[in-house]
């Protein structure tokens, strides 16, 4: 009886082995949410946003022509050369044609509309794809490249989770204010200090600092290059912050920080960094959910 038990792990072992042979045979490349690509005929870099839940990938487009004249319905122009313009992230512009091979009608929360489908190579600078791409106006979009489905599926799996790796000081900029720092990056410190002195308050409460919350604050900042700014904008709010000096209460206030042109919105206390050397330091407010930390990179940004 120990033999037929000890046949029958067997045959079940190896069934689970050529089971699982098809998974490592077709080894896929895991990509990150947000990936630089390219499309054909363009110089163009885009950071584009990958959507597992669009069927269709779908690209920037205004100023349509439709090459020849246009039909009196748009299903009238499939099989004819589109040109468009189209734009990158950074503002970068380009004029491109591509075949219509079909009209989508999409729909979405705003409700229904109809896309003209074109036919292009969509993909990283060195690796490109044919695919249908949807043509529409994404200048109201972060993203002016949005990867669908019709790109991922057989080439590529999606990892959200994956975070950017930082050094323990890194360049970042505030885009509101325009000026880039050299970051003292702080696991320890829950939210980011931005150094800010002049500070003054429209219609300052200056006995109770949370009845500010809300009006306009107006202060200026200076990095380490000596550049500075004045800058208002409206306090978030006031919190405590404790420290080796003790405790004391600053204003908080909102504004988008990052590497160029990779800023996001987070929260930032002001308080005078004069005596310090970093004159922004990042918190764990705007590390969570986007960077690991890698203390063994160099101390200096590059």
């Amino acid at each position: 009886m120990c033999g037929i038990d000890m046949f029958r792990k067997i045959v079940i072992v190896a069934a689970l082995s050529f089971l699982s042979l098809p998974v490592f045979a077709n080894s896929k490349t895991i990509i990150r949410q947000v990936e630089e690509m390219t499309v054909s005929q363009s110089d163009l870099i885009y950071q584009a946003r990958i959507d597992t839940g669009a069927v269709n990938t779908s690209l920037h487009a205004v100023d349509l022509e439709i090459i020849g004249g246009s039909a009196e319905t748009m299903k009238g122009n499939i099989g004819k050369m589109v040109e468009f313009t189209t734009e990158n992230e950074l503002g970068d512009q380009q004029r491109l044609q591509a075949e219509i091979v079909k009209v989508s009608t999409v729909k979405n929360a705003l409700g229904t509309e109809s896309r003209y489908t074109v036919k292009l190579e969509v993909g990283f600078p060195d690796s490109l794809q044919p695919l249908y791409v949807n043509l529409r106006d994404r200048s109201h979009m972060n993203y002016k490249l949005l990867i669908g489905r019709n790109f991922l599926k057989q080439k590529y799996l999606v990892d959200v989770a994956s975070k950017k790796i930082i050094g323990p000081v890194a360049k970042l900029n505030i885009k509101q204010i325009g000026l880039v720092y050299t970051t003292r990056i702080d696991t320890g410190a829950g939210q980011n200090s931005l150094h800010a002195v002049n500070i003054k308050v429209e219609n300052e409460d200056t006995d109770v600092m949370e009845n500010n919350i809300g009006k306009m604050v107006r202060f200026d900042t200076e990095n380490e290059n000596g550049e500075t700014v004045s800058f208002t904008t409206r306090i978030r709010g006031a919190t405590l912050i404790r420290n080796a000096q003790g405790s004391e209460i600053r204003y908080t206030v909102r504004l988008s920080i990052g590497e160029p042109t990779n800023e996001y919105q987070v929260d930032v206390n002001l308080t005078d960094r004069s005596q310090m050397g970093y004159k922004l330091l990042i918190g764990r407010n705007w590390l969570q959910g986007h960077y690991v930390v890698d203390m063994s990179l160099p101390q200096k940004p590059i």
